[in-house]
């Protein structure tokens, strides 16, 4: 007989409970929602960011970088034949964190999600951030970007959506909110949230995140 799927504890961070940490170049600033486990040995490292200025990433050795543009008109990572427009509509772009990539703003200031993990995966196809797809009219939707049972997960919201873990009552994330959970086996999916009357629906804009 199969046991029951028994979800772990769901935590929330909320963006607007983050405070922001001025870069030491004055390029912009970072909200950390996550570091875990806590203290310098961590594996999973959740952000936002919000850049004002042209220059490098900051060089993270040893560390596997995934960076996805939420706001703006998007950011050209790296250099030359190197070079990786990014923009609202752009897929998660994963890179080595040692490459210290360079940024330059298409057309002012953005608002990135970044996600580092370490030990560097080996590959991309595990473990990383993946967009979650999906249209108004298809309430739980995208079963099959749900990523497969890892250590961690998450998912970050940069539009309200409900999420729906089986074995589990659905819970409304607001916008701008990092939903985690480690060694949760229950299936997670995602519903757009219905706007006010009179309002449009939002394109639904969040990412799983996971290890």
């Amino acid at each position: 007989m199969t046991a029951p799927i028994s979800p772990s504890r769901l935590t929330l961070v909320s963006l607007a409970d983050c405070p922001p940490q001025p870069w030491r170049n004055g390029g912009g600033e970072t909200r950390e929602l996550l570091r875990w486990p806590d203290g310098d040995d961590w594996l999973v490292r959740v952000s936002v960011a919000d850049i004002t200025r042209d220059g490098p990433f900051s060089a993270f050795p040893g560390v596997q970088r995934w960076f996805a543009v939420l706001e703006g008109h998007g950011v050209v990572l790296g250099e030359a034949a190197d070079a990786h427009t990014l923009t609202t509509r752009s897929a998660p772009w994963p890179f080595d964190g040692a490459s210290a990539p360079a940024c330059a703003l298409v057309q002012g200031a953005t608002r990135d999600l970044n996600l580092m993990l370490r030990p560097a995966p080996g590959g991309h196809g595990g473990a990383g951030m993946v967009r979650v797809e999906a249209t108004p009219a298809a309430p739980p939707v995208d079963a099959a970007s749900t990523p497969a049972t890892p250590r961690w997960r998450g998912i970050y919201t940069h539009t309200p959506l409900v999420l729906h873990r089986s074995a589990c009552e659905p819970i409304t994330l607001p916008a701008g909110t990092l939903a985690w959970a480690v060694d949760d086996a229950s299936e997670w999916q995602v519903q757009v949230t219905e706007p006010p009357a009179g309002q449009p629906t939002q394109p639904l804009a969040a990412w799983w995140l996971h290890q």
